[in-house]
């Protein structure tokens, strides 16, 4: 009996210490943190700091453990090669990634259509459209067949990879946004499956997300955002500096204008040493346009001509040609112009304007020539000071030359010989006719 009595003791105590231990259910769910999605904004074209923000951005999320990341995407597309790299980290990431064509008014035009069918969801806000993304050549020109068949049939394989989870609608839709740059808007995107929603705002977006099934990371996963937290994660300083640089400096005409401008400038501080402000603008000038060119698609045969150009400039100063070099260098410089941003893939930066090109050409070349032709006239010149400009002058004898003495010439007295070893006698006006170390030689007049 006892012992039963203690074995009924021992086990009260111990269910009361269990029950003090374990916390409370509410107190477990107070401790349960909401989870968090992370939302980055990526607006502009899709350049390279553009797609360094996405990558921070789904870094940012895969180390917080987020429950989506969601891309504000509004874009009228870029580079076709950066969009691929960025369909690879989206479609690696463990975080789902939703991609979501906002505000109203915004667009994934070109590689944009890309981007969004990569996401494991879309959505696109009321006012939006999605496609147009035919190549194109430069200046929006077709490109020719062979190239243009081949550039579709490229991006069409990639396209038809990414929409064949959607269906056959969404799938002939994304096709023809290549084939026939077709573009669509919001309400026929979504009827078709190219998109999953219609979200009017960030909100309508959250609650609609909220029990929807994605593919992330090779498993399948619900989400759950009706009461998530939102972080958003703007841009740096930086990244904002970088992306409008980029956006600026990768139209070829303010490539070109750059480059062009930064060597000239380079080559007056050479050929008038002295002052740093023209050397200092150069050098910053053909910073930003070596940065822009290495951005954009070109063709680098151009920047040969374009060296060669500048060579030639520099050559018709040091040798003076009458201006036959410096008109090779101004065709040069055209040429070169249209060879470097001559690329099929530079569309979507830009046009580069022929006319631009030639005018800054010939501006080039006239500056260069009113160079030259000043060397000319400063070679031709009769010095006027110094030793050489002595010659010619007219002075007055101070002391009779037989045939040596004392003449004054500009004001100052120099010892001097008679040319013909004359006598000249002092008050007389003579002419210097050669210098010899500090000794004049000079005749009557």
């Amino acid at each position: 009996m006892v012992k039963r009595l203690k074995l009924m003791f021992v086990t009260a105590l111990l269910a009361v210490l269990a029950l003090g231990i374990a916390p409370p259910s509410g107190s477990a769910r107070a401790q349960t943190k909401p989870p968090e999605v992370v939302v980055i904004r990526a607006t502009g074209p899709i350049v390279q700091p553009f797609a360094d923000y996405v990558y921070r951005g789904i870094n940012e999320a895969n180390q917080r453990h987020a429950e989506a990341l969601i891309l504000v995407l509004n874009t009228p597309g870029g580079s076709v090669n950066i969009s691929f790299d960025m369909i690879e980290r989206i479609r690696a990431s463990e975080v789902p990634v939703i991609v979501y064509v906002a505000p109203s008014g915004a667009k994934a035009a070109s590689a944009g259509l890309l981007i969004t069918l990569a996401g494991d969801a879309s959505a696109m806000a009321p006012g939006t459209a999605i496609g147009a993304s035919s190549p194109v050549g430069a200046g929006g020109a077709d490109l020719p067949d062979t190239e243009q068949k081949k550039a579709q049939e490229y991006i069409s394989a990639e396209v038809r990879s990414l929409a064949e989870r959607r269906g056959s609608a969404a799938t002939k839709i994304a096709e023809e946004a290549v084939t026939n740059a077709r573009a669509v808007t919001v309400n026929e995107a979504h009827d078709a499956h190219l998109v999953d929603f219609v979200a009017t705002n960030m909100d309508d977006l959250l609650k609609q997300l909220d029990s929807f099934e994605v593919e992330a990371g090779g498993t399948t996963r619900t989400l759950h955002t009706a009461n998530a937290t939102v972080t958003e994660l703007p841009m740096t300083f930086l990244e904002q500096t970088l992306l409008a640089v980029t956006d600026v400096v990768s139209d070829p005409n303010i490539a070109f204008l750059l480059l062009a401008g930064g060597i000239v400038l380079i080559i007056v501080e050479f050929s008038a040493p002295g002052g740093w402000i023209p050397g200092a603008l150069g050098v910053i000038s053909l910073g930003f346009a070596l940065y822009g060119i290495g951005i954009l698609p070109v063709n680098w045969l151009g920047m040969v001509f374009i060296v060669l150009s500048f060579v030639l400039f520099v050559l018709d100063i040091k040798a003076p040609t009458h201006g036959l070099l410096t008109g090779a260098a101004i065709v040069g410089l055209i040429v070169g112009a249209i060879i470097l941003f001559g690329s099929p893939e530079l569309a979507p930066y830009g046009t580069l304007s022929i006319p631009l090109v030639i005018l800054v050409s010939l501006t080039a070349g006239g500056a260069f020539f009113v160079v030259v032709m000043a060397a000319v006239r400063a070679q031709r010149r009769i010095p006027i000071t110094g030793k050489e400009g002595i010659v010619g002058k007219i002075g007055r004898v101070t002391s009779d030359l037989m045939p040596s003495g004392v003449v004054q010439v500009w004001g100052e007295n120099w010892l001097a010989d008679s040319h013909d070893g004359k006598t000249i006698a002092s008050g007389s006006e003579v002419e210097v006719v050669a210098i010899d170390g500090l000794r004049l030689k000079v005749r009557g007049r």
